[in-house]
């Protein structure tokens, strides 16, 4: 009997060790293996998306920015805005044919994605879409304003 139960484990002792085994090409950790190479991190890139080119770090978004928007009891709001590339704003609205401006300034924030931004002012809580030398305000909840005026809502840089 205990020579039965020794050949079994002799037998079977293989089995057990190739189960325990790690993996004969183990996936490398940067962070721990010394002998890994790594790519260059470039701090000015601050996407949660590694390496993937946004509005946020691939474009010249600072700047100012103008357009007229459509305004319910006038002929339009001439706005224009400043994006600083400390991510302050200065925002002036202008009601054509009224004599009333408008100014408030702030902070403003970049999505998750590093495509739009959203302005933190006293007053102001636009969101806009951050373009080639454009932005383009959304509404309330992050969406394009649609319909025959859409156009007016796209602010052309300076």
């Amino acid at each position: 009997m205990k020579k039965t139960i020794q050949i079994l484990g002799i037998t079977l002792m293989p089995l057990v060790v190739s189960c325990t085994q790690k993996d004969k090409n183990p996936e490398v950790n940067p962070k721990t293996d010394p002998m890994a190479i790594q790519a260059p991190v470039d701090s000015t890139k601050t996407n949660s998306v590694a390496g993937a080119d946004n509005s946020e770090n691939s474009l010249d978004w600072d700047g100012t920015y103008e357009a007229t928007v459509p305004c319910a009891d006038c002929p339009g709001i001439k706005t224009t805005l400043v994006l600083n590339k400390d991510k302050t704003f200065k925002i002036t609205e202008e009601y054509l044919e009224r004599n009333s401006k408008n100014e408030d300034t702030g902070m403003f924030v970049w999505d998750s994605t590093g495509s739009i931004i959203t302005l933190n002012g006293k007053t102001s809580k636009y969101k806009y879409k951050v373009g080639e030398n454009t932005l383009t305000q959304l509404d309330m909840e992050g969406k394009p304003i649609d319909g025959p005026n859409k156009a007016l809502y796209i602010f052309k840089k300076k």
